[in-house]
């Protein structure tokens, strides 16, 4: 905002090539569709890339276009709708609108839509907006519920007892695990058995725990604290982090230390996918956790996974709230909704950020809830 041109480049370089560090998660559309609208980027790059041969410039585009017609630009707005009526990536692009738009901009463009089917069933059928066209779509054949064979689930000591014994196949464990792990009342017996319940490792994926242990574990919740402290320090990393990750969500004060241990080994590695288990866990002990502040910051700034970056804020002002004071403050403009709501809901209310807020609250692109709350602080 403070150079226009040399923003303007970076938005264009960003909108170009996807720099999120797992595109799965990570937001950017609002906050790229801010920066159009403040900066007047052009939009005709993003033209480009929404009909466009690659599937993924075409949804980095969407995701842009979207939030910046909710800010009011029709060019925006016409462009998605023509590209639901002649594009490429026409159903996805048709999906995400009636997930983010008013019905009333996009339920005209049902006959458009049912005609470029084809007869053929949508690929999202069970989602808006074809629930909402079910009497334009050709009517189908109830296909024939599918038999279902009956299984007879085995009594938990038998299940056990399989789990505990080496030979058992590896298949016939897995199985038994997940049946535990869903079970009314998991056992808290499997908690001894639980540092051998591993694969095989010829996944390629290397030795690890069978797939329900940590459902099944996580779901005993205090009952398994005792041994999850063990398995905190243990040397095999999959059984090192169920410990931890038990320890986050239920252990007490004295875990405290084991869990800032935890979050500065992190940071040393540069581990970006994790952090905020350990971070939402130190958060519960507040002011007691003060050893893992300077982490916490840390991850807060220099994080590229900013799905993570609301968890460092929370447990960063559930510590020291003074010192998180002007990341409140800078998280009103953060790409990340929850951070953007979290800091609605508690920053300081000075000249600034109170503008700020007003905008947040005034704004067409943004969530509902967070309009309201914004509201609800400015009275």
């Amino acid at each position: 905002m403070a150079d226009r041109e040399a923003g303007v480049a970076a938005v264009l370089d960003c909108l170009r090539r996807d720099t999120r560090w797992d595109w799965g998660v990570d937001e950017r559309g609002d906050y790229h569709a801010y920066l159009i609208r403040e900066l007047g980027v052009p939009i005709d790059p993003l033209l480009e890339l929404l009909d466009g041969p690659g599937e993924e410039g075409s949804e980095r585009a969407r995701e842009a276009l979207a939030p910046l017609a909710l800010l009011g630009s029709e060019s925006a707005r016409e462009a998605l709708r023509r590209h639901v009526r002649e594009g490429e990536w026409w159903q996805e692009t048709l999906s995400f609108l009636a997930d983010n738009w008013p019905a009333h901009w996009w339920e005209d463009l049902g006959p458009d839509a049912v005609r470029r089917l084809g007869g053929e069933r949508p690929a999202h059928w069970r989602s808006e907006p074809w629930l909402s066209w079910r009497e334009l779509l050709p009517a189908r054949e109830a296909a024939p519920p599918a038999r279902r064979e009956l299984r007879i689930t085995p009594r938990t000591d038998r299940l056990l007892a399989a789990l505990a014994d080496p030979d058992t196949p590896y298949r016939e464990r897995d199985e038994a695990v997940r049946i535990l792990a869903e079970r009314p009342a998991v056992p808290v017996e499997l908690l001894t058995l639980v540092p051998e319940l591993t694969t095989d490792g010829r996944d390629g994926f290397g030795v690890r725990g069978l797939g329900g242990v940590g459902r099944a574990v996580r779901r005993l919740g205090p009952l398994a604290v005792g041994p999850a402290r063990e398995w905190a320090v243990d040397g095999r990393h999959w059984l090192q982090w169920l410990g931890v990750r038990v320890l986050a969500e239920y252990g007490g004060v004295g875990d405290v230390p084991r869990l800032v241990a935890e979050l500065a080994n992190q940071w040393e590695e540069r581990t970006w996918c994790g952090p905020k288990t350990v971070a939402d866990g130190l958060a519960r002990f507040g002011p007691v956790a003060a050893e893992a502040a300077p982490l916490l910051r840390r991850f807060w700034q220099l994080t590229p996974h900013s799905y993570e970056r609301p968890s460092y804020l929370k447990a960063l002002h559930a510590i020291d709230p003074g010192a998180a004071a002007p990341l409140l403050g800078e998280s009103l403009w953060d790409c990340e909704r929850d951070a953007r709501l979290y800091a609605v809901r508690h920053v300081p209310l000075d000249g600034r950020l109170a503008v700020r807020l007003a905008e947040l609250r005034d704004s067409p692109g943004e969530y509902d809830e967070l309009r309201e709350v914004a509201a609800g602080r400015l009275g």
